[in-house]
């Protein structure tokens, strides 16, 4: 199976600690973000495929990384992809990215999608094997069981299949707190909607958007994450997941 990681963001929120390396490298208890990512990918079965895009102003750093990396431990097929953004200015957003790597890439089977800020600790197996089950897109979703949290993400809504139902990105007066993580199993057949949103729509940065455009024209399941969830957005999110990673 092929995985694409989405590390090719600038994380101005987090200047100056970004302002020269990338968030996925920043430390989660002494490691970088990515690898704990890693962690969750090389569990599962079969042989995987890895593909990390980035923009061109970081494509060193994580190549310095991937080699230290491949070094302590080998065995999973990486490989650093460069999008050649240099800047917050010309940056191709994550949806931008996605299209850009499918076509690079001439990917054209499932794939596996995980932004490089997400940190979880559940496993993939299920996951997978859910949207294999379905042969429709799926998203892990979590419930952040916080109103005023919610605002920052999306609220959505599913039916008793656990279809979405409902999407909307930075709710104003949100339903519930569950929200849909940008954790994505996506099917061949996307690739033609995807082909058609970007024909559409104007945002290519959040990837909730092309979610938020694909349910109403054809089913998107859900898989709800177990565990712990943390997207890092800015430093108190960063420094909450040191604190409970390095705690266990």
């Amino acid at each position: 199976m092929r995985v694409l990681i989405l590390a090719a963001g600038y994380a101005t929120r987090l200047y100056p600690l970004t302002l020269n390396q990338p968030k996925p490298l920043l430390p989660i208890a002494g490691r970088p973000i990515l690898e704990h990512i890693l962690d969750r990918v090389r569990s599962l079965d079969g042989p995987v495929e890895c593909l990390i895009v980035t923009n061109h102003r970081f494509a060193e750093a994580f190549e310095e990384w991937g080699q230290r990396y491949r070094a302590n431990r080998p065995g999973l097929d990486l490989k650093i992809v460069d999008d050649g953004s240099i800047s917050e200015a010309d940056r191709l957003g994550a949806i931008g990215d996605l299209a850009f790597v499918i076509e690079a890439e001439k990917i054209s089977e499932e794939l596996l999608v995980i932004a490089g800020d997400n940190l979880f600790d559940a496993p993939l197996d299920d996951f997978v094997a859910y949207g294999r089950k379905t042969g429709n897109p799926v998203v892990g979703v979590y419930d952040v069981g916080d109103w005023e949290a919610i605002r920052r993400y999306n609220n959505i809504r599913l039916d008793g299949e656990g279809r979405i139902v409902f999407f909307e990105e930075k709710p104003k007066n949100p339903e519930g707190t569950l929200t849909a993580i940008a954790l994505y199993y996506f099917t061949s057949e996307t690739w033609a909607h995807l082909r058609q949103y970007l024909a559409e729509a104007e945002s290519r940065d959040q990837p909730g958007r092309f979610i938020e455009w694909l349910y109403r024209r054809h089913p998107v399941f859900s898989w709800r994450l177990p565990g712990r969830w943390f997207d890092i957005g800015d430093f108190q999110m960063l420094e909450q997941a040191d604190r409970a990673f390095v705690e266990g």
